[in-house]
Protein backbone atom coordinates (compact mmCIF):
# COMPACT_ATOMS: atom_id res chain seq x y z
CA UNK A 1 0.00 0.00 0.00
CA UNK A 2 1.24 3.50 -0.98
CA UNK A 3 0.40 6.39 1.93
CA UNK A 4 0.03 9.56 -0.32
CA UNK A 5 0.24 12.96 1.76
CA UNK A 6 -1.45 15.77 0.03
CA UNK A 7 -1.17 19.83 0.74
CA UNK A 8 -3.65 22.10 -0.52
CA UNK A 9 -4.49 26.03 0.89
CA UNK A 10 -7.49 26.17 -1.91
CA UNK A 11 -10.14 24.47 -3.56
CA UNK A 12 -8.79 21.43 -3.68
CA UNK A 13 -9.29 20.80 -7.93
CA UNK A 14 -6.01 18.89 -8.35
CA UNK A 15 -6.29 16.93 -4.80
CA UNK A 16 -9.51 15.61 -5.53
CA UNK A 17 -9.06 14.75 -9.16
CA UNK A 18 -5.28 12.88 -7.91
CA UNK A 19 -7.91 10.88 -5.25
CA UNK A 20 -10.32 10.22 -7.81
CA UNK A 21 -8.07 8.96 -10.69
CA UNK A 22 -5.40 7.32 -8.23
CA UNK A 23 -7.97 5.14 -6.30
CA UNK A 24 -9.53 3.98 -10.47
CA UNK A 25 -6.18 2.55 -10.74
CA UNK A 26 -5.53 0.94 -7.24
CA UNK A 27 -7.63 0.73 -4.07
CA UNK A 28 -4.16 0.07 -2.33
CA UNK A 29 -3.55 3.51 -1.74
CA UNK A 30 -4.04 6.04 1.45
CA UNK A 31 -4.95 9.49 1.05
CA UNK A 32 -4.46 12.09 3.90
CA UNK A 33 -4.19 16.03 3.03
CA UNK A 34 -2.96 18.70 5.25
CA UNK A 35 -4.16 22.39 4.90
CA UNK A 36 -3.00 25.49 6.16
CA UNK A 37 -6.53 27.05 5.45
CA UNK A 38 -9.20 25.84 7.67
CA UNK A 39 -11.97 28.09 5.27
CA UNK A 40 -10.37 25.69 2.43
CA UNK A 41 -12.48 24.21 -0.24
CA UNK A 42 -10.29 21.18 -0.32
CA UNK A 43 -11.36 20.50 3.01
CA UNK A 44 -14.97 19.75 1.76
CA UNK A 45 -13.46 17.39 -0.65
CA UNK A 46 -11.37 15.02 1.84
CA UNK A 47 -14.90 15.01 3.46
CA UNK A 48 -16.59 13.73 0.30
CA UNK A 49 -14.04 11.30 -0.21
CA UNK A 50 -13.77 10.68 3.23
CA UNK A 51 -10.52 11.21 3.63
CA UNK A 52 -8.55 12.04 6.80
CA UNK A 53 -7.21 15.68 6.99
CA UNK A 54 -5.20 17.85 9.23
CA UNK A 55 -5.73 21.70 9.64
CA UNK A 56 -2.15 23.57 10.77
CA UNK A 57 -1.51 27.05 11.22
CA UNK A 58 2.19 28.59 9.84
CA UNK A 59 3.95 28.41 13.02
CA UNK A 60 2.77 24.60 13.56
CA UNK A 61 4.59 24.10 10.08
CA UNK A 62 7.94 25.58 10.70
CA UNK A 63 8.42 24.64 14.65
CA UNK A 64 7.95 20.57 13.68
CA UNK A 65 4.25 19.93 14.91
CA UNK A 66 3.74 19.32 10.73
CA UNK A 67 7.03 17.13 10.45
CA UNK A 68 5.89 15.05 13.71
CA UNK A 69 2.74 14.16 11.84
CA UNK A 70 4.19 13.38 8.72
CA UNK A 71 6.74 11.02 10.70
CA UNK A 72 3.79 9.76 12.36
CA UNK A 73 1.82 8.63 9.17
CA UNK A 74 5.06 7.38 7.79
CA UNK A 75 4.29 8.75 3.63
CA UNK A 76 5.43 7.29 0.62
CA UNK A 77 5.02 10.76 -1.46
CA UNK A 78 3.95 13.89 -0.26
CA UNK A 79 2.48 16.52 -2.77
CA UNK A 80 2.09 19.55 -3.13
CA UNK A 81 -1.23 20.18 -4.92
CA UNK A 82 -2.21 24.43 -5.32
CA UNK A 83 -0.15 24.57 -1.27
CA UNK A 84 0.88 28.22 -0.89
CA UNK A 85 3.68 28.91 1.77
CA UNK A 86 7.05 28.03 1.26
CA UNK A 87 7.63 24.49 2.42
CA UNK A 88 9.84 24.26 5.45
CA UNK A 89 13.76 23.06 5.36
CA UNK A 90 13.17 20.39 7.93
CA UNK A 91 10.54 18.76 5.86
CA UNK A 92 12.66 18.40 2.84
CA UNK A 93 15.83 17.47 4.53
CA UNK A 94 13.47 14.15 6.04
CA UNK A 95 11.56 13.62 3.05
CA UNK A 96 14.90 13.60 0.14
CA UNK A 97 12.76 13.22 -3.25
CA UNK A 98 9.68 12.42 -1.49
CA UNK A 99 7.83 15.70 -2.08
CA UNK A 100 6.69 16.41 -5.60
CA UNK A 101 5.06 20.04 -6.44
CA UNK A 102 2.95 21.41 -9.61
CA UNK A 103 4.17 24.99 -11.23
CA UNK A 104 1.55 26.54 -13.85
CA UNK A 105 4.39 27.18 -16.10
CA UNK A 106 7.19 25.82 -17.70
CA UNK A 107 10.06 26.19 -15.18
CA UNK A 108 12.25 28.25 -15.55
CA UNK A 109 10.12 30.69 -16.29
CA UNK A 110 7.89 32.51 -14.20
CA UNK A 111 8.96 30.51 -11.32
CA UNK A 112 10.14 31.92 -7.39
CA UNK A 113 8.07 33.76 -4.62
CA UNK A 114 4.92 35.00 -5.39
CA UNK A 115 5.09 33.21 -9.10
CA UNK A 116 1.87 31.24 -8.18
CA UNK A 117 -2.01 31.02 -9.78
CA UNK A 118 -3.31 33.60 -11.35
CA UNK A 119 0.03 35.41 -10.66
CA UNK A 120 1.32 33.42 -13.33
CA UNK A 121 -1.16 33.29 -16.02
CA UNK A 122 -0.79 37.08 -15.41
CA UNK A 123 2.78 37.26 -16.37
CA UNK A 124 2.20 34.60 -19.38
CA UNK A 125 -0.74 37.01 -20.69
CA UNK A 126 1.60 40.23 -20.09
CA UNK A 127 4.74 38.90 -21.77
CA UNK A 128 2.06 37.94 -24.57
CA UNK A 129 3.94 34.71 -24.46
CA UNK A 130 2.39 31.70 -27.24
CA UNK A 131 2.81 28.76 -24.96
CA UNK A 132 3.33 27.89 -21.27
CA UNK A 133 2.37 25.04 -19.52
CA UNK A 134 2.98 22.43 -16.53
CA UNK A 135 5.78 21.94 -14.70
CA UNK A 136 6.05 18.71 -12.05
CA UNK A 137 9.45 18.99 -10.38
CA UNK A 138 11.08 18.11 -6.98
CA UNK A 139 10.78 20.03 -3.75
CA UNK A 140 13.91 21.64 -2.51
CA UNK A 141 14.43 24.83 -0.34
CA UNK A 142 14.65 27.45 -2.63
CA UNK A 143 11.22 28.10 -4.32
CA UNK A 144 10.50 26.23 -7.99
CA UNK A 145 14.36 25.24 -7.74
CA UNK A 146 13.37 21.43 -7.50
CA UNK A 147 15.02 19.13 -9.82
CA UNK A 148 12.27 18.95 -12.57
CA UNK A 149 10.12 15.55 -13.27
CA UNK A 150 7.87 16.35 -16.16
CA UNK A 151 6.75 19.34 -18.23
CA UNK A 152 4.27 19.69 -21.12
CA UNK A 153 3.18 22.68 -22.69
CA UNK A 154 0.17 24.33 -24.46
CA UNK A 155 -0.30 27.06 -26.81
CA UNK A 156 -1.68 29.81 -25.87
CA UNK A 157 -1.69 32.24 -28.96
CA UNK A 158 -5.52 32.12 -28.98
CA UNK A 159 -6.24 33.08 -25.41
CA UNK A 160 -7.69 36.39 -24.84
CA UNK A 161 -7.70 36.57 -21.11
CA UNK A 162 -5.79 35.01 -18.44
CA UNK A 163 -8.54 32.83 -17.21
CA UNK A 164 -8.32 31.39 -20.68
CA UNK A 165 -4.53 30.41 -19.73
CA UNK A 166 -5.85 29.73 -16.38
CA UNK A 167 -8.24 26.86 -17.82
CA UNK A 168 -5.93 25.61 -20.06
CA UNK A 169 -2.89 25.14 -17.74
CA UNK A 170 -5.39 23.14 -15.23
CA UNK A 171 -6.28 20.80 -17.82
CA UNK A 172 -2.80 20.12 -17.95
CA UNK A 173 -2.51 19.87 -14.41
CA UNK A 174 -5.28 17.20 -14.02
CA UNK A 175 -4.51 14.94 -17.32
CA UNK A 176 -1.22 14.79 -16.15
CA UNK A 177 -0.50 14.97 -12.29
CA UNK A 178 -2.16 11.61 -11.19
CA UNK A 179 -0.44 10.28 -13.91
CA UNK A 180 3.08 10.95 -12.58
CA UNK A 181 2.60 10.25 -9.20
CA UNK A 182 0.89 7.08 -10.67
CA UNK A 183 4.85 6.52 -12.25
CA UNK A 184 6.53 7.86 -9.38
CA UNK A 185 4.82 5.41 -6.49
CA UNK A 186 4.78 2.24 -9.22
CA UNK A 187 8.32 2.64 -10.85
CA UNK A 188 8.01 -0.71 -11.82
CA UNK A 189 4.96 -0.52 -14.11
Amino acid sequence: MKNVVLFASGSGSNAENIIIKLKQRSQDNAFTIFTNNPDAKVLEKAKNLHIPFEIFNKSELLEGLVLKKLIELKPDLIVLAGFLLKFPENIVKHYPNKIINIHPALLPKHGGKGMYGMNVHEAVFNNKETETGITIHYVNENYDEGKIIFQKSVSVTNCKTREEIAQKVLTLEHEYFPEVIFEILNPES
